[in-house]
């Protein structure tokens, strides 16, 4: 398994779409948590953009995962970083 971040990039101008999506997007974070796909997520406090970390067999899967996710076809979110993460400390 491996743990990647994925660094997501909201658009200021489209709020109203992110926010009419949020809903099934969480609850869609949410399955993946269940499953143990999602280690953590949430937004930046200033609202511009969200972090994500999921453990996933490889960047196939994730892309996968990402493309199914509501904010993809909603196009209210761009992904900026997708790296793969070594954790050195937590759990």
């Amino acid at each position: 398994m491996a743990i990647f971040a994925v660094q997501l990039t909201f658009d200021p101008s489209g709020t109203e779409a992110r926010m009419q999506v949020r809903p099934a997007h969480r609850d869609y974070l949410a399955e993946l948590q269940q499953a143990g796909k999602l280690v953590a997520a949430g937004p930046f406090a200033d609202e511009s953009g969200a972090l994500l970390l999921y453990d996933v067999a490889d960047e196939a899967e994730l892309r996968d995962i990402l493309a199914k996710d509501p904010y993809t076809p909603a196009g209210v979110a761009e992904v900026t970083t997708l790296k793969e993460w070594n954790r050195v400390f937590g759990a």
